[in-house]
């Protein structure tokens, strides 16, 4: 078995490697759910692919540029799964975006560094 900390330097490697584009800047809104207002700036890695087809998602957060967690979201809508960086987030944070990813459609779990 892999040891967890190769897991991290892995993502550590893959973000230092790969562009972070937010498309979603803090207190934007969502463009398909405008009741939905993002509390942190949100994008992906630019050349990467995730299960949707799409970069590798992140949140961004106040507290420096290092992965400390992500967050494992399966969507009953979409029928995927998929895993979400979290850097530099704070606990408050952390649990902002827990509350955004725990509603009717979807459920997440967190898995701290």
């Amino acid at each position: 078995m892999t040891p967890p900390t190769d897991f991290w330097l892995t993502l550590d490697t893959l973000l230092a490697s790969s562009t972070l584009t937010i498309d979603r800047p803090k207190n934007s809104r969502h463009p398909k759910y405008p009741d939905f207002i993002f509390p942190l700036d949100y994008g992906y890695l630019a050349n990467t692919t995730s299960m949707d087809g799409g970069g590798i998602d992140a949140w961004v957060g106040t507290n420096g540029n290092e992965i400390d967690a992500i967050a494992v979201t399966v969507d009953i809508l979409k029928r995927d799964s998929e895993i979400k960086l979290l850097i530099g987030c704070t606990e408050q944070e952390k649990e902002q975006i827990m509350a955004c990813h725990n509603n009717t459609y979807m459920k997440a779990i967190l898995i701290r560094r």
